[in-house]
């Protein structure tokens, strides 16, 4: 099923041919590094903060008409030959059959895979990136992005306009937006999602200490690692990521709103 899923969010407008072309050339810019190096001055902090707010402003606009998405982490570093690639292939193609953007951080390796299986089944591919000291070359199967200086911004965007979120093996990074997004629903900041954890072999030894370790000296609750589902299965995942959202967050198929030139939309 091709039909876009429709929720808060609305129509997307297609985006400028340039863009792809614009990816990465402010990566080498160390302003958060400046921002994270200690106290500076209050008017530097101001402007900092004017940054900051901006950056916010632009992500909100670029990504208002997303439409539903479900957030796919996972590792740069594997190539179109891992498994782990055509399993993130996979999932990006049904998740786009089912009516869901798919939302990925834009760049090479699992990312790349899942915005890929998502324009091969006709579908709709965002992302949101970061900019790093070492420039990060973009996946060539983006419609829409935005890009961002400061990490934490990053991950908002990841995690508000999505109502599902799937993490394949990945490293740091992914570690950090998978923990990350479930402090958020484990403290009631956000709704709790589907958060599906694809690849067996390699989360299930990380939930087994969470249960063993952490569950026993009571630092976390029986809930917060019963809300990870662990599989192999992009049916199952797919399936249970479908039916949660419009049985629960109350999305359906149909048409979008379109932007409003006069509200600055596009």
């Amino acid at each position: 099923m091709n039909d876009r899923l429709l929720g808060e969010m609305d129509e997307l407008p297609v985006p400028p041919a340039t863009q792809e072309k614009e990816w990465g050339k402010r990566s080498r810019d160390q302003v958060e590094r400046r921002f994270l190096s200690g106290p500076r001055s209050r008017g530097l902090e101001f402007i900092e903060a004017l940054r900051i707010f901006g950056e916010c402003v632009r992500g909100f606009r670029r990504l208002h008409f997303v439409g539903p998405c479900v957030t796919v982490f996972g590792s740069a570093r594997f190539d179109e030959a891992h498994p782990y690639y055509a399993l993130a292939r996979d999932l990006g193609g049904e998740l786009a059959r089912a009516g869901f953007t798919v939302m990925t951080g834009g760049g090479p390796g699992i990312m790349e895979a899942a915005n890929r299986g998502a324009k091969e089944a006709g579908g709709y591919s965002v992302g949101s990136n970061i900019t790093l000291p070492k420039e990060q070359k973009p996946n060539a199967y983006l419609d829409r992005w935005v890009e961002f200086r400061y990490f934490f911004l990053r991950k908002m965007l990841l995690q508000k306009y999505s109502y599902a979120f799937v993490a394949l093996p990945g490293g740091i990074g992914t570690l950090d937006e998978i923990f990350e997004t479930a402090v958020l629903m484990q403290t009631g900041k956000m709704r709790d999602f589907p958060f599906i954890l694809m690849g067996k072999t390699f989360w299930q030894p990380m939930v087994d200490y969470m249960r063993s370790v952490l569950l026993h000296t009571r630092t976390i609750d029986g809930v917060d690692v019963d809300r990870w589902v662990v599989t192999d299965s992009v049916e199952e995942a797919v399936l249970l990521i479908r039916d949660r959202a419009m049985s629960q967050f109350g999305l359906k198929y149909g048409p979008h709103r379109k932007p409003r030139w006069w509200l600055g939309e596009r």
